[in-house]
């Protein structure tokens, strides 16, 4: 099965686009989307599938009734195990599912498509430049990239400290580092991931943090504008919210 706009990749680049998108796509629904995407694993249900199109859109279905199917489908009945384990493991598990697909589908692409040696090494090292799918739902991304910048930033963050307290606010809801020079700031936020896209993007990005569990968001990822950021005292991300409200 397969959704959105159809799309045929064949070059490296395009089987990439083709693999960013749909990661993108089950990220949201793992992340961001997480309560509606938990209300439609219902166990009660049949075997469902979560799929992520290139147009970085999710969907919850049965599995494609064609044998062979169009494109190697994802793992089976994730929504038996909803109610069996504990939230943050069942999203971790579909996770592992997720990055799984995702790799079956763009080397299934690479196959078709007649990638060579080499282009299949250029390929892989730009998937491995990405977290996967269980790093950004686990945190797990944000652990790695905090213990390379540890070290750097421990001497400057004893030397500031007065000075964060000052300004937590506005340092909350602006960037997710300190402000040093120019080029230091560009090679940390280089580091840093958002928490529901899993990328890094620009340094002049808005960013907000989210004071349950600490992850960094891309303001549009997570629907909030540096002007409405100004009226809240603690922001709490999708997820955080979620876990919150559901007994």
């Amino acid at each position: 099965m397969d959704g959105g706009i159809p799309y045929n990749p064949r070059t490296v680049e395009e089987v990439f686009r083709d693999f960013k998108g749909r990661r993108a796509g089950m990220i949201k629904a793992l992340t961001t989307d997480v309560e509606e995407f938990y209300q439609q694993c219902d166990p009660e249900k049949e075997n469902l599938c979560l799929y992520g199109f290139p147009n970085e859109q999710w969907e919850v279905n049965l599995p494609a009734e064609e044998v062979p199917p169009e494109i190697p489908e994802p793992a089976l009945g994730i929504n038996f195990a909803r109610d069996g384990m504990q939230e943050k493991d069942w999203l971790s598990l579909v996770a592992v599912h997720s990055d799984a697909w995702l790799l079956a589908v763009a080397f299934y692409f690479g196959a078709r498509f007649g990638f060579d040696k080499a282009d299949r090494k250029r390929f892989f090292n730009m998937i491995n430049d990405l977290p996967t799918i269980f790093e950004v739902v686990t945190g797990a991304a944000k652990k790695q990239t905090k213990e390379k910048s540890s070290v750097s930033n421990h001497s400057n963050n004893k030397s500031k400290s007065n000075s964060k307290r000052g300004s937590e606010s506005q340092l909350k809801y602006s960037k997710p580092v300190l402000q040093k020079d120019e080029d230091e700031e560009d090679e940390e936020h280089g580091d840093t991931l958002c928490g529901a896209c899993g990328e890094n993007d620009a340094a002049d990005e808005f960013w907000i943090c989210c004071d349950i569990c600490e992850k960094w968001f891309h303001g549009k990822c997570v629907k909030i504008t540096p002007a409405k950021a100004e009226f809240i005292k603690q922001y709490k991300c999708p997820s955080c919210n979620n876990k919150r409200a559901r007994p």
